[in-house]
């Protein structure tokens, strides 16, 4: 099944799951060849390499990836007279900016998140920097992610909760405006809700800050009471995105945990309505967790000002119109203007993302205890 088709399952995010270690060379004459676990781009190249940290599936949901890639790396490797080279470690980016701290192999990353870019500010892995470009960042992402610009956003989304059609009948439309209670303590809503098992993926990480947040900072209740609420073994949880995504697509009444920007997607391939989305409603407004991915500077890099150059590139407008309809996330430029099948989505400002009632510090620190306690309900009610 082709990365082109709806129902395929998308890579969605940074490489929390292991991943082979590729390499890829960008420079201005760009022709792909395939070989074995390694893409290289055949080009004349002068000057320094710049080693960037990333995932694989980087401006790859779109009809011309390789275009994307020449327009993002290859025009800047011209400009610049560098060579760039795209690695995909195995393992998080975090986790191998970690073990690298004493001898960094990278200059700059493209990927942490909301949750790891926290922890590799406090390990002092990343160079802050506010690049020029910063000023068309929306403030609010800049203090969610990395108040002190460790790192910067390039684009965000929100998690959503997707449902198809014929679960939306079943429901009488109910589900457009679902709340997590009602999920809980209704058992077929509850056996139809896939979760991402949040041990093993970014997704079902980032479903239980949600959660979290929503039971505590909305609803002023133990979160616990979500999973334990539930018939024992729901909702099901699956080991990846890739699989629960796979299940939703098969099955005919199902609702899966995923992105607000589902319906633009499938809307861009010509399969409009055949899901929709919603967020965790409670008294009118609608709650989700924001998504925010960063660019940052690896620290120990011998290459400040060609990094600094870079990634004030990356949030620049010939840049950041490539994200939404490549990485199916909000760019983080506001000046860029959304296309059209993104009307198909949730709105964004109808949202109230959940993440600035905790400082990004504050739910790093307590994400391992939270896992823990998750780990136990699971075992004791999974």
């Amino acid at each position: 099944m082709s990365r082109s088709d709806p129902d395929a399952p998308r890579l969605r995010r940074p490489g929390r799951a292991g991943r082979v270690l590729v390499a890829v060379a960008l420079a201005a004459g760009l022709v792909l060849a395939g070989l074995g676990t390694y893409e290289y781009v055949a080009a004349e190249f002068g000057g320094p390499t710049l080693v960037i940290y990333t995932y694989p599936s980087l401006f790859e949901d779109g009809r011309c990836p390789s275009c994307v890639l020449q327009t993002v790396f290859g025009q800047f490797a011209s400009a610049h007279h560098v060579r760039i080279e795209l690695e995909y470690p195995p393992g998080t980016l975090y986790s191998t900016l970690l073990a690298q701290a004493s001898a960094p192999a990278a200059d700059l990353v493209i990927g942490l998140d909301e949750l790891t870019t926290p922890e590799a500010a406090a390990a002092h892995l990343l160079v802050p920097y506010a690049p020029p470009a910063l000023a068309s960042v929306p403030a609010a992402l800049v203090d969610e992610l990395a108040p002190n610009d460790a790192a910067v956003p390039y684009e965000y989304g929100y998690l959503a909760i997707d449902y198809n059609a014929t679960f939306y009948a079943a429901t009488d439309g109910a589900v457009a405006h679902l709340t997590l209670p009602a999920v809980a303590s209704n058992a077929s809503w509850a056996r139809t809700l896939l979760v991402e098992d949040p041990t093993l993926d970014i997704t079902g990480e980032e479903f239980l800050v949600w959660e979290i947040e929503y039971y505590t900072q909305v609803l002023h209740r133990n979160w616990t009471t979500f999973w334990t609420d539930a018939p024992a073994g729901d909702p099901p949880i699956a080991d990846s995105y890739g699989d629960a995504w796979s299940a939703f697509s098969e099955a005919v009444d199902q609702m899966v945990v995923s992105y607000s920007t589902d319906p633009a997607y499938a809307a861009y391939w010509n399969e409009s309505g055949s899901f929709n989305s919603t967020a965790a409603w409670w008294n009118g407004s609608a709650y989700s967790w924001r998504t925010i991915y960063g660019i940052g500077i690896v620290n120990g890099s011998r290459h400040l000002g060609l990094d600094e150059a870079f990634e004030n590139w990356f949030l620049s407008g010939t840049v950041q119109s490539e994200i939404a309809t490549n990485e199916w996330e909000y760019p983080a430029n506001a000046s860029v203007p959304l296309p059209g099948v993104f009307r198909d989505a949730i709105p964004a400002a109808s949202i109230v993302p959940l993440n600035g009632l905790t400082t990004p510090t504050a739910v790093a620190d307590a994400l391992p205890g939270w896992l823990a306690t998750w780990t136990s309900l699971e075992a004791s009610h999974g």
